[in-house]
């Protein structure tokens, strides 16, 4: 694939992303490995472009008070070791199993995406496991008893084909949580960056990271995360969750694809 169109897809994606608290690391795998990069490879640039991205949407986010810190810290940290460990031990795994994981989690993200959101404050009992939370006149109730186990399990399948996990920790946070879906994007694009990070530093240790092949397009997908973080606060990202559901299920068909081709 020519250099100069994969720099406008990374844009492109960069833009997209950002506006809905998602890093877009499935999409940046798919494309740099249909530009000719092996599956470790592909995952760790697209976990550095993510780092860089997904900081770049932050700043916009934070200046509008979008970013809910305390619900970040107290979710992202476990999350964050799992995606080290993802990454880590991701060369045990083969081109095309990793593929295959990708493939699958494509496709719950998906329908994840597809599931009707309700953005009403959820009650529950002020007991152990239930967090209260109050952020910039909003109410809504953290289950840490489902919240933390399964960013903790997407943290480590995320690490390991190098995305964000974004896709699953907005609408977790809508979903179980209660939280607005324009507080959900903000606190996801923070926690995208630490997952990314240690996603990343688990690859690069194993020797995956290819400067070369990733600097260039992570300065392109940083001007696109600071267009699309502006564009985030004009735009209700519901009206595109249709939109990358079914763009993310074809991405699912197309790594199925590409993972057979390549046996």
């Amino acid at each position: 694939m020519n250099v100069v169109v994969v720099g406008i897809i990374i844009f492109a994606i960069a833009v997209i992303m950002t506006m809905t608290g998602r890093g877009g690391g499935n999409f940046y795998v798919l494309v740099l490995v249909a530009a000719g990069q092996t599956m470790h490879q592909a995952a760790t640039s697209a976990q550095f472009i993510l780092i860089l991205t997904a900081f770049a949407g932050m700043l916009i986010f934070q200046q509008n008070k979008t970013v809910d810190w305390k619900l970040a810290l107290v979710i992202e940290p476990l999350t964050a070791i799992m995606a080290f460990v993802g990454g880590f031990f991701s060369s045990y795994a083969s081109n095309v199993s990793l593929k295959l994981l990708l493939a699958g989690l494509l496709v719950l993200a998906g329908f994840l995406m597809l599931t009707k959101v309700s953005e009403r404050p959820i009650h529950a009992e002020k007991k152990f496991g239930y967090w209260h939370r109050n952020f910039q006149g909003q109410s809504y109730v953290v289950n840490l008893w489902y919240t933390l186990p399964i960013t903790a399990l997407a943290g480590l399948a995320a690490g390991a084909v190098g995305i964000s996990g974004g896709s699953f920790k907005v609408p977790l946070m809508v979903l179980l949580c209660g939280v607005p879906m324009r507080i959900a994007v903000g606190t996801s694009s923070a926690m995208v960056a630490t997952t990314a990070f240690m996603g990343f530093i688990g690859h690069a240790t194993q020797g995956h990271f290819d400067p070369t092949g990733a600097i260039p397009f992570a300065v392109i997908a940083v001007l696109g995360g600071l267009a699309g973080g502006k564009l985030a606060l004009k735009t209700k990202p519901r009206k595109l969750k249709l939109v990358f559901a079914y763009t993310t299920l074809a991405a699912a068909l197309f790594m199925v694809f590409n993972a057979f081709l390549s046996k």
